[in-house]
């Protein structure tokens, strides 16, 4: 067994392959030089295709925060998915935004293209992995949610389904080729990225739409039940958070949008202490992680 391991991962290399552990990329996309960082779980040998899950970090972080702050590689190592964490970017090395609608700082300014980035990320990581292009996902905190919002809309060809974690999506309306299915995490008392709307205490001075906004938009694109089923999980701590998800389903191609409320949850990433505590609650009560590898799985595209 394990000569055959070994066997396997010189064929992988051999192939031009990346393998397990953590590596660095860039290309260049519109005369801008864009960078990746990609996590290869520890049981891959490059002999089969496996889920990609794209994870973009917040604004004003970078890539190398969001490996920290959503701890996503535990989690790729548990299941076998590769994670990606894209660069924003941005005047300083460390602090990078992503271009989402209505936010975020230099990439909104500068009108990059996040999207065609994506696209020739993916394209990038396909010479070097073994994909399963029916199983690209996208998540993200903050600004990173509204990307992967946008990319649910723009590029609904490449995006399986999404997770977006404590923020709205940055535009108006939404307009995928084909049904997205949306798993959606905020915190009733999140200062950031305030769930019914408006502009928070961050610095990005963006005036968000409201959650409901977003869950609108996508419960009508998808073409699920305008009224959700609701579900109220059992408290596993006494941390000053509840959890409410709503399953609005009934959705073309078995697609259906999911809002998790976390009460008293702040702009924080269910499951995960956040490192600064004026971000607010982080629940225990629910792993943002697990909840949405397990969506994930239910919905690969068709």
């Amino acid at each position: 067994m394990f000569r055959m391991g070994i066997l396997m991962a010189c064929l992988a290399a051999a192939q031009g392959q990346l393998q397990p552990g953590d590596h660095t990329r860039s290309l260049e996309v519109d005369k801008r030089t864009r960078s990746y960082l990609v996590h290869f779980p520890k049981s891959y040998d490059g002999t089969k295709a496996v889920p990609v899950v794209l994870a973009f970090h917040g604004g004003g972080s970078n890539a190398q925060g969001m490996v920290q702050f959503c701890g996503l590689n535990d989690k790729a190592d548990q299941e076998g998915f590769i994670v990606v964490y894209p660069y924003g970017t941005g005047r300083l090395e460390k602090v990078l935004t992503f271009n989402a609608g209505n936010c975020c700082g230099y990439a909104m300014e500068q009108k990059v293209d996040d999207v065609a980035f994506i696209r020739a990320l993916l394209d990038d990581l396909g010479k070097v992995a073994k994909v399963d292009p029916k199983r690209v996902y996208a998540t993200g905190m903050s600004n990173g949610a509204m990307i992967s919002y946008l990319l649910a809309s723009e590029l609904s060809d490449r995006i399986a389904a999404i997770a977006p974690v404590a923020a709205p999506m940055g535009t108006e309306k939404c307009n995928p080729k084909r049904p997205v299915p949306v798993i959606h995490f905020h915190g009733t008392d999140d200062q950031n990225a305030p769930f019914k709307g408006g502009k928070g205490k961050g610095v990005s001075g963006t005036d968000f739409y409201s959650v409901d906004h977003s869950i609108r938009a996508w419960v009508k694109a998808n073409g699920c039940k305008e009224e959700p089923t609701t579900a109220k999980l059992p408290k596993k701590v006494d941390d000053g958070t509840a959890v409410e998800i709503k399953t609005y389903g009934g959705g073309m191609d078995g697609s259906e949008v999911v809002l998790v409320i976390i009460e008293g949850g702040g702009h924080t990433w269910p499951g995960r202490e956040p490192k600064v505590k004026l971000l607010g609650k982080s629940t225990q009560n629910v792993s943002a992680n697990d909840l949405m590898w397990e969506f994930f799985q239910k919905h690969p595209m068709k």
